[in-house]
């Protein structure tokens, strides 16, 4: 049996800075990943860290590093040739089934923007298995913003609302919570409607309390828990609410599911 707890060498392919302290990792990978999974990422003798799937195509996967502590500090320094050593995947993704055809909302904030990357990549290179498009993005501020050339691309295609909390002299685009631009969104018929909520505990709270008022059913509503994993496969606890292992049943959520989670 191979042993869940060995990690695979794998090689970089390409790196690429998104912002000041977050990098896009391309790396080999040979395993298809759900979207919305996340792998474990480690480097001897320095630790490991969980890192969602921000994109992934055949032979590879991508991965959006913020530079926040000892493991990603260290992966900070590492170029296209060196090796990173991971695990996975690991956890459950977003059921893209349930949202062919639908009219599919799409809430992020800040880097929870990155485990939501692939979905919309997804739907961006195959427009006509969904109905409706909608995008909506917040940044703390203009240098905050990840996938720039991404974005510009996905406006062409879809309606995609970008803000940042706060602007600068040289930024024209919206300022403001994301909360605020939810009221922006024409929702039709709520049976279509399904909406996605990631980023900061505090922002998920509080734009899926925005679309709640706005009719959208809790059984709509979609959330991707970003916690701190340990193991991956469900025996350490590091990750458990109740008796709910995040990264076993998550770590996307149905909301009905979501709302009992209180850490």
């Amino acid at each position: 049996m191979n042993n869940p707890y060995i990690p695979q060498k794998k090689k970089i392919i390409d790196v690429n800075a998104q912002t000041d302290i977050d990098i896009t990792y391309k790396v080999e990978w040979d395993i298809k990943p759900e979207n919305g999974q996340f792998v474990q990422v480690s480097i001897p003798r320095v630790g490991e860290v969980p890192i969602s799937i921000s994109d992934f195509g055949d032979g590879y996967i991508e991965m959006t590093i913020r530079k926040v502590g000892k493991v990603t500090n260290k992966i900070y320094e590492l170029k296209p040739g060196d090796h990173l050593f991971l695990r996975g995947p690991y956890g459950k993704g977003f059921p893209l089934e349930k949202y062919k055809g639908k009219h599919l909302i799409i809430a992020a904030g800040g880097t929870g923007l990155a485990p939501v990357k692939s979905i919309i990549n997804h739907f961006y290179n195959n427009e006509k298995d969904i109905n409706r498009f909608d995008i909506l993005m917040g940044f703390k501020s203009p240098k905050d913003i990840l996938f720039g050339d991404e974005i510009n691309l996905w406006d062409k295609k879809f309606n995609t609302i970008l803000t940042v909390d706060n602007g600068n002299e040289t930024w024209n685009g919206n300022t403001g919570l994301i909360t605020k631009y939810v009221d922006n969104i024409n929702i039709g018929n709520m049976a279509d409607v399904e909406v996605v909520v990631v980023g900061p505990p505090i922002m998920m709270k509080f734009t899926v309390l925005e679309f709640l008022k706005r009719g959208v059913p809790k059984d709509k509503i979609w959330v991707s828990f970003e916690r701190k994993m340990s193991c991956a496969i469900g025996k350490c606890g590091h990750c458990k609410i109740d008796e709910t292992y995040v990264c076993l049943e998550g770590p996307v959520f149905n909301y009905v599911k979501a709302e009992t989670l209180i850490d």
